[in-house]
This record gives C-alpha cells, structure tokens and sequence, in this order.
C-alpha cells in the first residue's frame, strides 16, 4: 500500500461512539497536522466534495488524501498509522496489519464490525443524514 499524501481526510462518524474516540485518539496524537477529521454526519457534511456516496461512507471508514487517492476499511486505518512514522506501534500495526493473511482477517473483523456499529449504545441521536435517519449509519 503507497503511503499517503499528507494531509489525509478522514471521514468518519462523529455519531458513533467508537468511532468518535479512536478519532479523539489520532487527534491527540497528530501533533504535526496530517490528519483533517471530518464528521460526515455533520449537517453540513458534503461527500460530493470527495467524490464518494454517503451510504458508502456510512458503511466503513474513508479516508482520502491530499493526491485524492481513497481509502477504505482497514486500508484508511493503515493509512492512519502511516501519519505517524515516529510511533513504533504505528509502523509495528501499518506493517503487520498489510501482510496478506492478517490484512484478510483483519477486513472480516472489521466486516463485522461495520455491519453492529450503528447498534452500539451510546450512538448520538439527532444525526442529520439520511444515512442515519435509514439506519445505515
């Protein structure tokens, strides 16, 4: 997987819990402003600006960097850890997580966890989107 281009855009559901944490942590971790967060359940969210459809950012993680380069699931969290070549865990994940039998497992989980996110409690209510309103989110 090439590295990405900084910044990187991830787009993410601030709605979900989960979600809104593991982006609270790379947060806190960005000191050098690779990462430009961006809640898609935002009322003013637009994914006609990366050229991706809602439902499908609803679906799984993106993230898309500066080249325009998109990516998804598992691949934006590598993508993620990339942003941070000065943290041993992060090159440690990026690099496990591309080899090819644990890349595989580690989709199927991700695969799962996708289809019982908008299940969780504690999901934000008031989310704008059709996305959220259809469930989807």
């Amino acid at each position: 997987m090439p590295i990405p281009e900084f910044p990187l855009h991830i787009l993410y559901d601030g709605a979900c819990p989960v979600c809104s944490r593991e982006i609270a942590y790379y947060r806190r971790l960005d000191r050098s402003a690779r990462l430009v967060p961006v809640d898609i359940s935002a009322p003013d969210f637009d994914p006609h600006r990366y050229g991706v459809p809602l439902a499908a950012l609803m679906a799984e993680l993106h993230a898309v960097d500066r080249r325009g380069a998109v990516y998804r699931g598992v691949g934006a969290f590598i993508a993620i850890w990339q942003a941070f070549p000065e943290r041993r865990s992060c090159r440690w994940l990026a690099a496990i997580v591309s080899l090819p039998v644990v890349n595989g497992l580690a989709r199927l989980g991700y695969r799962w966890f996708a289809r019982v996110r908008p299940r969780l409690p504690g999901r934000r209510s008031g989310c704008a989107t059709d996305a959220c309103r259809s469930g989807r989110g």
